[in-house]
This record gives C-alpha cells, structure tokens and sequence, in this order.
C-alpha cells in the first residue's frame, strides 16, 4: 500500500500529510479551517484519559482526523435532491436527526438560510420526500468511500472499520448497517462523543458541548462514554483550544508513527484527487487524465517538473478546491450566475492554501493553483499574462482543458481527439493557451492509442460489466442504463448487481472510487 510502520526516520510522516489535507474535509463540511484537527485532538486525549489499548487508540486518532474524508461521496445526488450538498453537509452535521424538534430548529434553517420563501418551500418539501433516501444511501456510499480512502492511505482494517461506522446510532436506529451498543468499535464510539463535543465547543463554548452530549446520551451516543466525557472532556477541550492545531496533532500521533513511501505519497494524492471528482459524475477520472497528460506532455518538452514528478502530482491535486463549491455548480447545465462564477474562481486558490498547508505536497502548491491562468491575463486566481507563467504551469492548464473536453459536461457531450484539437489550437491561436505547450499535450494524446490487444479488466470485469460500471458513474438509474443498452430494466438491474457483487461494493460512489483507482473510465489523455 505505500504505508508502513516505522520507528526512523525514513519517509514521509503519513500524519504530517494527513493534517495539511484535512482542509480538504473542513471545506466540504463547511468547517472552520483547523476542525478535523481540533476533533482529532480532543479524542485521541479521551482516548488516553481511558487507557485505552494502543490499538484502539491508534484506530481512533486516524479516523476522528479523517472522519469526514467520504464527505463528496453523495454530492451530486445530494445536490439534485434538496440542493447544496456543502451546506447540507454542514447543517447535517450539527443535527440530531433522533429528535424531529432539531430537524425543524437546526438542519431546515442551516439548508434554507438566505433562500427566497418559494426555494425554501421546496427545500423542506423535498428534505422530507428525499431524507430516507440521503438517510440510507448517502450514509452508505459516505462509508464505502471512506473505507476505500483508508485501504489506500494504508491505515489498516481498524480505522477503515471505524469509519465504516460513523453513521451508526447507539440505539441501533440509525446508520445503514443498523449496529447498536457495544456492536459498534470502540474507536467509533469514541469518536461520536469526543467530535460531537468538538464541533460544538467551537459554536458555543464547553457548556454546550456538555449540554448536547448530554441530550443525545442513549440515542446517538454511549451513555457511559458520555459520563467519562463530562469526568476529562472539559480540560481537553481546554488544552486543544490552546494548542497549536497541527504541531499538537503530530505530536499526539500514536508510537510508532505510520510513514509513507514515496509510492505511497502518490497514492495518497491519486486518492484525494479521486475523491474529490466524486463531486460530479462528469468529474469521474479527470485529475488522474490531468496528470497523466501534463506529465507525459512535460516528458516531451524535457521539464524538470515532469522528470522529479512535480507536474504529475500537480495534475492529481489541482482541483482539491471544488469541494468547497455545491455540486449544483458544477453539474449546472445552464449559464452561471455571477456568484456562482466566483466560486468557481476561487477553487484554484483553495487548491494551493490546502496544498501550502500541507508539508510533503507544498513544492506543487503554485503550480497546481495555477491550473486556470491563461497567456492573455483572462485567467485565475492571479490573472497573470504570459511572461509571468511557467512553461510547467502552460503544460498544466492546457493538459486540464483537453481533458476537460475530452468528458461530457453538463451543457454538451465529450468531444473526440479531433474535435478537442481544433479547440485547443484556437485557443492558443487566440492567446490564451501557450502554443507549444498545447502541442506536446496533444501529441502526448496521440500516443496513447499505439499498441492495443484486448484489455484484461480488473475484479474479473467483462467488456459488458465495464461498460455497465462507466453507465452507473454517470449517475444513471437501472432504467436509464436499460435504455442505453436496450435491454429490459430487471436485465440491467442483474449487471449492476453483478458489477457491485465482483468489485464488493454497493453504492454509486463506491463503484466510482474503484472505477477511477483502476483507470476503468472512458480513456482520457
């Protein structure tokens, strides 16, 4: 996996990448910068305040710091029932869904805020239509994401366990597994109580951390972990909010400290770009296609920045910012609004803060947030004009855009190589695209057909069930799979259910995760 065990020095600190890429998490719950580390804290401190075993205290550290890292997994579909899946995220997390009272005080408020009287109508119409779907199938497919996110970091069937269990309630009446008790991990469990009094110590202080746990001991949350939390919880939550966020994480990680190799490292960017392109299905696959195209452009143009790795790790990590912004945005077929454009502006300077917070990714930082300046200065975040753009940064931007038009997007179809070519060029005709750079991208593009013979797929995969797989990641129901494939709806349930049995999953995102990890979609250069 890339992730091992070590008592030296050799290696990147598996922990020291994880604290710089927790932003990632914080910004698609809608969190205050620094949260998952603070909840991190203040439950690896319960942890050791129980004497726990180094296990479970191990299990619990890794996933109270990533708890939220399956939080795309459900986006676009959250974004197609009752709208913004960010701010839904961030409502959500703060509601007791035990109690219908917090529902109508918390999560119908933080989702309709601002919204005209009409959209609010709507909104809490179809949060009471939709909630059982979000309830069953977004809590499965947050999980599935989450386990799978943890099999590539390398952290081990503990914490993907744990993780597998967020949404489980102590009563047994929540979650999609419906596990109550002592049946759900320790590491979990303790997990529930010491972020549920983070998060809402940051709203209002120790008082009200201690006044939640205690109205949602017995339902969502183990009553004797709640009472141990009321004995330690008020001087760790004092101690974290004094702390240093990321030097004090690091430093409460579990002996001896997990570290990656530089395999590993790569794996773990592959994985948060993957996840992130969960955003939307017609996102599934390009931060991979961007990496792969700009280093292999950059391999032609003889770049330093493509021979140490730099412009391929860029191309994984470029577009970490999207999941600040709704999923709404980015599957919108129509015209942008104004503020909605600025959103999507600011997702590449998102990208670089995450990255420079972020010690083993930080060289790529400026590069990967460059990713949308263009030659004429139309560009963003910095507007730069061609004298002040690097040629990896060139390389970069135009590997992105024909990969972007390469896919299908919300207001047209994929374009083929052809296609996509004339585009490009007129681009860099126009200016905007530097010329060179645009052709080593394209001519890297026509290299990736040579050879061929059949491919071998991976999990046993037929030529039918992969392109059953690709029909499922654009988010198409069984009966929209039917029609494309001409076949009767009960035949294409049976694939999907074939598909989801061979790769061992069982929801959408899941299934997108494997597509993506095992480059199953449509060829991108």
């Amino acid at each position: 996996m890339g992730a091992e065990r070590s008592g030296d020095a050799s290696g990147v600190r598996l922990s020291d990448l994880l604290c710089g890429l927790t932003l990632v998490m914080d910004l698609g719950m809608a969190r205050r910068p620094g949260e998952s580390l603070f909840s991190c804290l203040v439950t690896t401190g319960f942890a050791r305040a129980l004497n726990l075993d180094p296990t479970t205290v191990a299990d619990a550290y890794h996933a109270s710091l990533i708890r939220h890292i399956g939080c795309t997994a459900f986006a676009h579909e959250t974004a197609l029932l009752p709208g913004d899946d960010v701010r839904v995220n961030e409502a959500g997390s703060r509601t007791d869904f035990s109690d219908v009272r917090d529902v109508f005080a918390t999560f119908l408020p933080g989702i309709t805020a601002g919204a005209a009287p009409m959209r609010r109508l709507r909104l809490t119409a179809a949060t009471f239509l939709n909630g059982p779907v979000i309830d069953r199938d977004g809590h499965r497919a947050n999980c599935e994401v989450a386990a799978q996110m943890a099999d590539r970091l390398g952290l081990g069937a503990g914490v993907g366990g744990a993780l597998t269990q967020m949404f489980e309630w102590w009563n047994g009446k929540g979650g999609p597994r419906g596990l109550a008790g002592d049946d759900i991990r320790l590491a979990t469990r303790l997990t529930h109580v010491a972020s549920t009094a983070a998060l809402f110590h940051g709203i209002g202080g120790t008082a009200m951390a201690l006044a939640v746990l205690e109205r949602r001991s017995g339902t969502l949350l183990d009553p004797a972990l709640v009472a141990d939390f009321h004995r330690h919880g008020p001087d760790l939550l004092g101690e974290a909010a004094d702390a240093d966020p990321a030097r004090a994480v690091l430093d409460a990680e579990p002996r001896p400290v997990r570290r990656l190799t530089p395999d590993g490292v790569d794996e773990a960017a592959r994985a948060f770009g993957d996840m992130v392109d969960l955003k939307s299905p017609y996102l599934h696959g390009h931060s991979a296609g961007v990496a792969e195209s700009a280093h292999r452009a950059g391999v032609r143009l003889g770049l330093p920045e493509a021979s140490d790795g730099r412009l391929r790790t860029a191309g994984w990590t470029h577009d970490l910012g999207r999941v600040a912004v709704s999923s709404g945005v980015w599957d919108r077929p129509g015209a942008l609004d104004e503020g909605e454009w600025e959103q999507v502006r600011l997702h590449a300077y998102y990208s670089e803060r995450i990255l420079r917070r972020c010690p083993p990714l930080a060289a790529v930082a400026r590069l990967a947030g460059s990713h949308h300046e263009r030659c004429d200065g139309t560009g963003y975040h910095r507007g730069l004009e061609s004298g002040e753009i690097p040629m990896a940064v060139c390389v970069l931007a135009a590997a992105d855009e024909l990969t972007a038009l390469r896919a299908a997007r919300p207001h047209r179809a994929a374009l083929d190589l052809d296609e996509a070519a004339r585009v490009l060029r007129a681009h860099a005709r126009e200016g905007a695209l530097e010329a060179e750079a645009a052709e080593a991208v394209l001519g890297a593009a026509g290299h990736d057909g040579a050879g061929g013979g059949r491919r071998v797929w991976p999990a046993g995969l037929t030529d039918r069930q992969v392109q059953v797989l690709r029909l499922l990641c654009e988010g198409l129901t069984n009966r929209q799979i039917a029609g494309r494939l001409d076949v009767s709806p009960r035949t294409a349930e049976h694939h999907v259910q074939d598909v989801y049995a061979k790769i061992g999953v069982s929801s959408r995102a899941a299934a997108a995760m494997f597509a993506m990890r095992h480059a199953v979609l449509s060829p991108t250069p």
